[in-house]
C-alpha cells in the first residue's frame, strides 16, 4: 500500500472501519485551533485487540453503541467508524506550558488532531513514547484489580495470556506472598510470563486452588476454564467482552457447592472501591508512572507503520494469535 499523502495545516490522515475487517485512511480537516485546545502530531498509537476488534468485525451490540463511544469517536457504530483510544504524541500548538510535551491522549489513530487541553495527560520521566501505547491496557488492569481487590498471600490465576491478562498478571505478581499464575493454550507465553514475575500453565496442567482467577482471554472456553481453577469461594473476576457474541457459561457443575462469585470488571468506570477518591485522569496518570519498567517492552510484539495500518488491522480481525500489542508508528 502506497503511503499516504503527508498532513497539511489544515489537514490530518485518519484511519475509519467502514465494513467488517475492513479499513481505509481518509483525511480529516483540522478547523483553526480553539481557545484552550491543543495541537497533537502522533508519535504511536496502539491496536487494542479487544474492543477495537469487536468494533471492525461489527459486534458492538446496538444496546451498548452508546456507551461503547469511545471519547473523541467519530461516526457511530456499525460503520463507518473513526474508534481507538490509545494515542502518544507531541503537543505542536496550543497551551504554552504543554508545548513541545509529549504526552497520552485516549484519540483514535490519526496523524494530528485537536482536543481541548485537559484531554492530554503528559508522559511521566523515564517513560519512552513508544512504550507509553500500553497506557490503557495498563489502566484497565489498575481497574480490575481494584474490583478484585486480592489479598496478602492470594493465590491468583490469569486465565488468557494477551496484553491484559500479562499486564494483570505483572500488577498482581508484586502483591507480597501472592501466587501468580498466567494460563493460556499458547505455550510461547511462558517466557514471557515469568518474566513479568508469574507462573504458567497450560489449562490442563494448571492449579485448581486459586483465591481469585481473573479470565481475559475473550473465550467462552477460558471463562469455562477459569470457573474451573476456583477455590471454594473464590472469585472469577470477568475482563473480556464478548461484544454481540453468546457465550455458554457451565454454571452447573461446581459454580454453586463451591458458592463461586463470578464478576464483571469495566475500565469505563472506577472501580467502586475507589471511585469517591479517584478520578479517571488520576488513574491514568498511576498507569503512565508505572511504565518505567523496560521489560514491559515485550509486550509490544509487533509494529508497523500508519499507512499499513488497514492492512494489521484486517490481520488482526482474522485471527493473527501470535501478537500481543501491536503498535503503529507514524512519520515525524
Amino acid at each position: 500500500m502506497a503511503s499516504p499523502s503527508p498532513s497539511s495545516d489544515t489537514t490530518a490522515q485518519a484511519c475509519w472501519t467502514v465494513a467488517p475487517g475492513l479499513a481505509q485512511i481518509r483525511e480529516a480537516p483540522l478547523p483553526p485551533l480553539a481557545p484552550g485546545e491543543v495541537r497533537v502530531r502522533t508519535l504511536h498509537t496502539g491496536v487494542s485487540r479487544g474492543t477495537e476488534l469487536l468494533v471492525l468485525r461489527g459486534e458492538v451490540p446496538a444496546s451498548e453503541a452508546q456507551r461503547m463511544r469511545a471519547p473523541f469517536q467519530q461516526g457511530d457504530f456499525p460503520f463507518p467508524v473513526k474508534y481507538g483510544y490509545v494515542n502518544v504524541g507531541v503537543v505542536e500548538a496550543g497551551a504554552a506550558e504543554l508545548l513541545g510535551r509529549t504526552v497520552f491522549c485516549l484519540y483514535p489513530h490519526q496523524t494530528v488532531f485537536q482536543v481541548p487541553a485537559d484531554a492530554v495527560v503528559p508522559l511521566p520521566a523515564g517513560v519512552p513514547p513508544a512504550r507509553a501505547v500500553l497506557a490503557a491496557n495498563l489502566e484497565t488492569a489498575i481497574n480490575a484489580l481494584w474490583d478484585a481487590s486480592p489479598r496478602l498471600g492470594d493465590r491468583i490465576a490469569v486465565v488468557g495470556g494477551g496484553t491484559l491478562g500479562l499486564l494483570v498478571a505483572w500488577l498482581a505478581a508484586r502483591l507480597p506472598g501472592c501466587q501468580v499464575q498466567v494460563v493460556d493454550t499458547e505455550p510461547g507465553r511462558e517466557g514471557l510470563a515469568r518474566a513479568l514475575g508469574a507462573g504458567f500453565a497450560l489449562p490442563a496442567d494448571a492449579r485448581t486452588d486459586a483465591d481469585l482467577v481473573v479470565h481475559t482471554s475473550g473465550q467462552g472456553a477460558g471463562l469455562a476454564t477459569a470457573l474451573g481453577l476456583a477455590a471454594f469461594e473464590a472469585t472469577v473476576l470477568e475482563l473480556s467482552w464478548y461484544g454481540s457474541r453468546a457465550v455458554s457459561v457451565p454454571l452447573g457443575e461446581a459454580f454453586h457447592s463451591q458458592r463461586l462469585t463470578l464478576k464483571s470488571s469495566q475500565v469505563g468506570h472506577v472501580a467502586t472501591a475507589q471511585r469517591g477518591r479517584w478520578s479517571h485522569r488520576r488513574r491514568l496518570e498511576l498507569a503512565l508512572s508505572l511504565l518505567t519498567d523496560p521489560v514491559l517492552d515485550r509486550l509490544i510484539t509487533h509494529s508497523a507503520p500508519f499507512h499499513e495500518l488497514p492492512t494489521v488491522l484486517e490481520r488482526l480481525a482474522a485471527g493473527a494469535t501470535d501478537t500481543l500489542c501491536h503498535r503503529i508508528d507514524y512519520p515525524i
